[in-house]
């Protein structure tokens, strides 16, 4: 029997993720030990293994099979736009895409002004703008915190993600408008679904069980 692996985005993702793996009846005591400088962690009884990456990048490993499932949040499987399947919603870390920006922006929004849009996400941004509201815009990818593109005017509006809103209340910024929910997801190599149908499927089952029992 084939390993099956798990590729984790690092940080609170992946802890959570562990939970619901051990709720499963899947452990990895080697993930345990917070001094481990290990890449790879491996529980060899179940044939399973896991490792941890960066966020951005959990969607490419499974698209090209390094992983055979990923769990990563929906806004970077939606920014990467990876060929593989969505199969779990997790409910976890829920949060919300939207278009934000002083409420005098509104009004720009509503008529399809040419804007700039300052964003993390430009593909998700892009998406939004030119496929479901048609308006044309300046998308301008920044790092750092979007939240003061408004307030120095390098932009009109900006798209984040948002959790409380209290960031955005302190700047004087509100919600325009909300582009999607957010929160993980269990994402599945297409030919893996195909060559390990069975134990995949099972895992997934297990997964709908218990976030159906909470």
């Amino acid at each position: 029997m084939r390993y099956l692996t798990v590729a984790l985005a690092k940080g609170r993702l992946a802890q959570k993720a562990m939970e619901l793996f051990e709720q499963a009846g899947i452990t990895c005591e080697e993930m345990k030990d917070k001094n481990s400088r290990k890449l790879i962690f491996v529980n060899e009884e179940q044939k399973i293994r896991f490792f941890l990456a960066k966020a951005g990048d959990v969607p490419t490993y499974v698209e090209y099979g390094a992983a055979d499932i990923g769990i990563a949040g929906k806004d970077t499987i939606l920014e990467e736009g990876r060929k593989l399947y969505e199969v779990v919603d997790l409910g976890i870390g829920k949060c919300r895409m939207c278009v934000c920006g002083p409420e005098e922006a509104r009004e720009k929004l509503k008529h399809h002004e040419l804007i700039r849009v300052a964003t993390k996400y430009p593909n998700i941004a892009k998406d939004y703008f030119y496929n479901k509201k048609h308006q044309t815009v300046e998308i301008i990818k920044l790092g750092g915190s979007i939240e003061l593109a408004p307030l120095v005017g390098l932009s009109e509006v900006i798209v984040d993600i948002v959790e409380t809103g209290s960031t955005l209340r302190e700047n004087g910024l509100t919600v325009l408008e909300e582009i999607c929910g957010l929160s993980a997801r269990m994402v599945v190599n297409q030919v893996s679904m195909k060559r390990e149908q069975e134990r995949i499927a099972r895992l997934i089952q297990d997964f709908k069980q218990i976030l159906r029992e909470e």
